[in-house]
């Protein structure tokens, strides 16, 4: 969808639904003094026939209403005027979304509400009403014949501000959000296509179509038999078990300074997950296509720095690989040898992602990070300690550690940091080699980060365990996080987040 910001009286611009925000207790706020005098009377002439209150979400439309150019006009509920936040504008028009999107209005215009009054307010809330708005207009059909789409999608959204000074802050938003929404609707094609289709080197090409439109980024993939010169014994033993060679996809965006040292973004880009030998419960291993989700959200922040022409430098990598159950797989009780030149015995085949992301991370001290930020769906353990709702933040360094947390925060991409010391680094201790590659059954979560830190010694480094977060089980379907809190973090450290 377009969006576009316009300094007007809303009474006067015509579009085809006008949507004006109500607080609870049918209170209009500050935006009926942006009406004239006949249509303030038509609005408050319409809420005291309480068809709504005001709570969260609720919406009424109008037609016909006096003094108001727009053929329709919708009331919005946004809760406690006392509450009003950016956070809680884009959970109240998620309903107004995909209402408009089904009706007949191909566009429609949002006063933003006067209550916001600086513009980093502004900012935020124009920002996640996009990321909201797109999010309801999301759909994944590639895999079907016939295609179940409105008759009249919504198109385009104006939001109207009071000043110019506002509308800056607004047209910075939304140029922000739809290269963040892009990246996030990228990430989530890739993770709902089945594994049939996004192999490794699917995501490989994927990838590489991107480099092609941008003279800033250069993408490659390093084969099987390079990461065999390397050393990446851990990352290739997986791949050992499939048909479908791995690969090592290397995204290198060069927006800042030549000297400039890059943050390097590692996503766990397995492919399809059927737990090697150590086979996963047949319940629900579908959803296993989504164990690329790391991998995919790399992709996507990347695609959004290009768009955006971030002007810092960014190197996206991403190990692919499937890992199933064969002749020539990983086993139980194996040893393999790390690109780090570390051992590992194998006590599960299915904790192969930290496998394959061990060598990825030592591949990244070639590129001299300021920071490495991994991301995967890891753990299981992630989901029963936090949920579906917070991404796990494990790291080395206390700085980079607060920084995501604050870029999630301030995106409604939330992420929780636990411990990690040699406490929990004992539990990898192996009678057989250097490391074993799981730790018994308490602190999954904690382990695996341990387990990557042996490997990260050389830089600042942050480990985000998505396995809770990257997709919502049931009616199965991929979220595009963590790229807002990924983004976040790139914009600040570019210093044009407000």
């Amino acid at each position: 969808m377009r969006y576009l910001t316009k300094v007007t009286s809303p009474d006067k611009f015509s579009t085809q639904c006008l949507i004006l925000g109500v607080f609870e207790g049918r209170q209009p706020g500050e935006s009926l003094g942006k009406l004239d005098k006949s249509a303030a009377t038509a609005i408050k002439s319409a809420l005291k026939k309480r068809d709504i209150s005001g709570k969260s979400g609720q919406t009424l439309m109008l037609y016909d209403v006096d003094g108001i150019h727009a053929e329709r006009v919708m009331l919005v509920g946004l809760g406690k005027k006392k509450s009003l936040s950016a956070k809680s504008l884009a959970s109240a028009m998620e309903k107004a979304v995909s209402q408009l999107n089904d009706n007949a209005a191909r566009d429609c215009a949002l006063l933003m509400p006067p209550e916001f009054a600086d513009t980093s307010s502004l900012y935020a809330a124009a920002r996640d009403l996009v990321l909201t708005a797109e999010g309801q207009l999301y759909r994944f059909d590639q895999c079907k014949s016939k295609k179940d789409r409105p008759a009249h999608p919504l198109s385009k959204m104006t939001l109207i501000t009071g000043s110019r000074t506002a509308s800056t802050a607004v047209r910075k938003a939304l140029t922000h959000a739809q290269a963040i929404a892009s990246g996030m609707n990228l990430a989530k094609t890739l993770a709902n296509l089945p594994g049939n289709i996004c192999t490794p080197s699917y995501l490989a090409d994927q990838a590489k179509k991107i480099g092609s439109n941008s003279s800033k980024l250069k993408v490659s993939a390093l084969t099987e038999k390079q990461m065999e010169k390397l050393g990446m014994g851990a990352l290739l033993s997986v791949s050992r078990g499939s048909r479908e060679p791995a690969k090592l996809i290397v995204m290198d965006y060069r927006g800042g300074p030549a000297n400039s040292r890059p943050v390097v973004l590692v996503g766990k880009g397995l492919t399809f997950d059927a737990g090697g030998i150590s086979l996963k419960p047949s319940a629900n291993m579908d959803e296993m296509k989504y164990d690329m989700c790391g991998g995919a959200s790399v992709i996507g922040t990347l695609q959004a720095c290009a768009e955006l022409q971030l002007p810092i430098n960014v190197v996206g990598i991403i190990p692919s690989s499937e890992n199933l159950p064969d002749g020539a797989a990983n086993k139980p009780g194996d040893i393999v040898t790390s690109m780090a030149g570390l051992t590992i015995e194998i006590l599960n085949t299915d904790a192969e992602g930290r496998l394959i992301l061990c060598d990825a991370l030592t591949y990244a001290e070639r590129f001299k990070p300021a920071a490495v930020v991994d991301i995967a769906t890891l753990t299981g353990a992630c989901v029963v300690a936090l949920g579906h709702h917070t991404t796990g933040l494990l790291a080395n360094d206390d700085k980079l550690a607060d920084e995501l947390f604050q870029a999630g925060n301030d995106i409604n991409d939330p992420c929780w940091r636990l411990p990690m010391n040699d406490d929990y680094s004992r539990q990898l201790d192996s009678n057989f080699a250097d490391i074993a590659n799981i730790g018994g059954k308490g602190a999954g979560t904690i382990t695996a980060a341990c387990f990557l830190g042996k490997f990260t010694e050389k830089y600042k480094w942050a480990h985000l365990d998505i396995a809770g977060t990257a997709w919502k089980s049931g009616d199965k379907s991929a979220t595009g996080r963590p790229v807002p809190m990924l983004m976040q973090m790139l914009l600040r450290r570019s210093k044009l987040a407000e």
